[in-house]
């Protein structure tokens, strides 16, 4: 073996572009044109060739070419203009500190198995990672003091290219770290950080890396060091990859190790945020760290973390989300149950559905529920779904009330909205809307646009999109060995005048990317016509491990080829990216997105898309549900669910054709005399009117910080103050309650009704009431070993349905009346419901358990129901 002695070479810059130095390592260039204008400015064709890695190409650009630039006026004019305008805003003030001053400041950790900041960082696959990316953008432009965690892959996600019968293959590609925007975080000293994880029988060493991205800074993992074992050395070789056993250890590394590391550079999370079950392990050594540190037992530790911990679920079935076997559990965690303070049952039950079976895996979405006490779906649809999946969690309740919120997302407009688009929005809505997005009001200018410009701006974004596609169709056939006049035929496919649609997305099955492809005449019908063409762009992976999904492709693929017409309006761009998003959201026309509903959690890509004046088809699921509107796109089918999903696929392709033959292909074509087609245009602006400002990162990072980050930073410093008195004394309580709730029962329910100013008594009758009228309900309640403060009585009340139930019931909380208080330990609660709706209503009583610091009534198992109706 060869004695490797490693060293890092960085460019040599001139003393008057240093300031390079700084802004190729703060990926603010990333939704700056003006900075990213720059770097094409240094060498366009080393810009393109470095996949738009301004380190990378720094450390090629020849040393002529700095010295040259050097002494160019013009460019270290607008360089100093970047540097300035970069300084001045991470110094500026911000929307957090105005909103909640600047002290004390909490740290927020964000987790997340994948980042998509830009295509020269590639530790991302699909839109799990663009949402994690965005959201870290918008943190910083509101100045939210949070933080990202996350693993830094050595081969990052697969590369993706199709062999000539269209099947998708994968190699991988070795980054490297010192060619990519990211520092190793360093000791004082000079000498590189690194944390400890322990593993069975070993100890994998970790170092930490940074990306700054604007104000917030992502630090990644990284297990490939020369202290590890080959093997250990592999848990951060690829993102997704590998076996079950690889994907316990990458999530071991990122949740348990991704706190350690964050504590090893002296910042100790406030709140702590789960970007899906992959970080859930972060929960239990957040504990473990409370028991260490404070000296708290793990029922105090417990409450402690879970008050400042939130959850975000993504997976919209139980099935897809990850689990491991308790043989597995058992090798991994074996030596932790004793650090945490409990016996081994107790630790798998937290990860179980149902807390005493055996046979059941440990959820990683289970953790996470259980040990957050803020939780959300990412869209209103997802969220009332992820109440379903989950609903057994919390046996007791009624699903609307599963403690499952939603936020739905959102993208980071910079981002994606394209450079032209961005410069008309500035003339007609000001220079700032990017940081007012979601001030509803400035995107009614967008109607002051005129027509003619703002479809002239779409144009250019089509034709730039075209010849991007020409491009990399050219590399795909170069790729295979094709002959020249196959090459030739690539100058030619697309035409930048057709209707245009795209649809890009990972090839998973419910996705459908084939749907078209049930009606193959009328596709082609449609891609042929010489009057109103029609035109397809095609991108996305499929899991490597996905065969069905693979096979999707392969089908696109083979239709496109069957001749020389359909080849030049329907393509599959290889190896899709956040490049190839970026030209495909700002190019299309139409953004085409047929998912099984519900199945779509979200669907960011439609909200990308929109934002570019895209209109977007799409079946009514995940963010089209809020997204909507008749005048702006169209809907497949009216949200209609099918157990027959092969008569669901039939029916909704027909639909999609339905639209593009009646509706979509003749107003796109229908031109005024100036050519223009004015009311494809209205429709435009429509979306851009309703999509903008609802449908950002910056809106969603703001409700996240309202509903989520600032309630849980409170409740973990009340919790955590003065000696973790209040944190004691709720573990004490709770502990308390739970052995003391089965005294709890409800007897002796008194209604009375109002007729007129009088109240009459039922007596187990079933009166007819107005509208208007009030009931008065009195109930005993024995307390046995609680006190009434303990707990909080309820009249759960609304519409009954045809077998019984009450649907979408409200609470009315009864009071405690004072000195009802019996030597027996009963009490008299009363409460009143108001008769606001009419048709058959009812109510049930319920207790649930009450204290000042609980962040949620709704504890699992300590929910009693009024047991016969009285």
């Amino acid at each position: 073996m060869q004695n490797v002695r490693t060293f890092t070479v960085k460019p040599s810059l001139p003393e008057p572009l240093q300031d390079l130095q700084v802004l190729i390592y703060n990926m603010y260039w990333s939704w700056h044109y003006e900075i990213t204008d720059i770097f094409r400015r240094v060498d366009y064709d080393l810009w393109k060739k470095c996949a738009h890695n301004p380190v990378k190409m720094l450390g090629m650009v020849s040393q002529a070419r700095l010295e040259d630039l050097a002494r160019n006026e013009g460019f270290l004019y607008q360089l100093q203009q970047a540097r300035r305008k970069l300084d001045e805003t991470i110094n500026a003030p911000n929307w957090f500190d105005k909103i909640y001053g600047q002290e004390p400041r909490p740290v927020i950790a964000y987790f997340s198995a994948e980042f998509g900041i830009h295509e020269s960082l590639p530790i991302y696959s699909g839109g799990l990672g663009m949402l994690a990316g965005d959201h870290l953008k918008s943190s910083s432009d509101l100045g939210i003091p949070l933080v990202g965690v996350g693993l830094l892959y050595q081969k990052g996600y697969f590369r993706q290219y199709l062999n000539t019968d269209g099947w998708q293959q994968e190699h991988y590609i070795d980054n490297d770290f010192h060619t990519m925007p990211l520092e190793l975080v360093r000791k004082e000293g000079g000498h590189p950080l690194t944390i400890s994880v322990q593993f069975p029988g070993r100890t994998v060493v970790v170092q930490v890396w940074k990306a700054q991205i604007g104000r917030t800074p992502l630090f990644v993992l990284d297990t490939n060091v020369a202290a590890n074992s080959p093997q250990d050395r592999m848990i951060t070789q690829a993102l997704y990859g590998g076996d079950l056993e690889m994907r316990i250890c990458q999530e071991i590394i990122l949740g348990i190790g991704g706190l350690k590391a964050l504590f090893a550079i002296n910042l100790e999370p406030t709140v702590c945020h789960m970007n899906e079950g992959h970080a859930a392990f972060m929960a239990l050594e957040r504990i473990r760290k409370l028991r260490s540190h404070r000296k708290m037992t793990f029922e105090e530790a417990f409450e402690a973390a879970k008050a400042s911990n939130v959850f975000t679920v993504h997976t919209p079935v139980a099935a897809g989300s990850d689990e491991f076997p308790t043989e597995l559990m058992d090798k991994y965690f074996g030596h932790y149950y004793g650090k945490l303070g409990i016996n081994r049952e107790s630790f798998l039950a937290l990860g179980r559905i149902r807390s005493k079976d055996n046979a059941e895996p440990f959820k990683m979405p289970v953790l996470a529920l259980r040990a957050s006490a803020f939780r959300n779906g990412v869209s209103q649809l997802h969220g009332h779904v992820s109440r379903e999946i989950w609903r057994n969690l919390w046996p007791e309740l009624p699903i609307h009330e599963v403690p499952i919120d939603s936020v739905t997302n959102g993208v980071h407009a910079k981002t994606w909205v394209g450079g032209d688009l961005n410069l008309l929005y500035e003339r007609y809505l000001g220079a700032r809307w990017k940081d007012e997005i979601v001030d509803k009001s400035i995107w009614h200018n967008v109607d002051q646009i005129p027509d003619e410009e703002l479809w002239r701006t779409h144009q250019r974004c089509k034709e730039r999109l075209v010849g991007f596609a020409r491009s990399r169709l050219k590399r795909q056939l170069q790729r295979r060995g094709a002959f020249h006049s196959e090459l030739s035929w690539a100058d030619e496919v697309l035409d930048p005048e057709a209707l245009t649609i795209g649809f890009a997305r990972r090839f998973a099955t419910y996705k459908r990317g084939n749907l078209l492809l049930r009606e193959p005449q009328r596709l082609i019908k449609l891609l042929t016509s010489s009057p109103s063409p029609v035109q397809f762009i095609f991108a996305g992976k499929a899991h490597p491990r996905d065969t069905a999904g693979k096979e999707l492709i392969r089908q696109i693929v083979h239709f496109a080829s069957q001749n020389a017409e359909v080849r030049r309006r329907l393509i599959f761009l290889e190896d899709y990216d956040m490049d190839i998003a970026r030209y495909m959201v700002q190019g299309v026309d139409v953004w085409l997105n047929n998912p099984r509903r519900p199945m779509e959690a979200s669907g960011t890509s439609g909200m990308k898309a929109a934002l570019n004046g895209v209109l977007n088809m799409s079946t009514l699921d995940g963010w089209w549900c809020e997204g909507y509107i008749p005048e702006g796109g169209w809907i497949i089918g009216a949200g209609e669910e099918y157990e027959d999903l092969s008569y669901q696929d039939q029916v909704e392709s027909q639909a999609i054709f339905n639209l593009l033959e009646q509706e979509v292909v003749p107003l796109f074509y229908a031109r005024s005399k100036d050519r223009l087609p004015r009311q494809w245009i209205r429709r435009m602006k429509n979306t851009i009117k309703w999509c903008a400002p609802r449908f950002n990162t910056s809106r969603m990072v703001a409700e996240y910080t309202r509903k989520f980050y600032k309630p849980a930073a409170v409740k973990w410093s009340e919790l955590t103050s003065d000696g973790e008195t209040r944190v004691r004394a709720l573990s004490e309580w709770k502990m308390k309650t739970r052995n003391a709730w089965e005294d709890l029962s409800i007897s002796n329910v008194v209604v009375q009704s109002s007729v007129g100013d009088q109240f009459e008594t039922w007596n187990g009758r079933q009166p007819e009431l107005e509208v208007g009228a009030v009931l008065n309900v009195t109930a005993e309640v024995k307390l046995g070993r609680l006190e009434p403060e303990d707990i909080s009585v309820q009249i759960f009340y609304g519409h009954v349905n045809s077998a019984g139930v009450i649907e979408e019931g409200q609470i009315a909380d009864m009071r405690y009346e004072e000195g009802t208080l019996s030597p027996d330990r009963t009490a008299r609660f009363k409460g009143t419901i108001d008769c606001r709706n009419s048709g058959k209503q009812g109510f049930s009583l319920r207790i649930l358990p009450r204290h000042r610091d609980l962040v949620e009534s709704y504890e699992p198992g300590m929910v009693l129901w009024e047991a016969t109706a009285n």
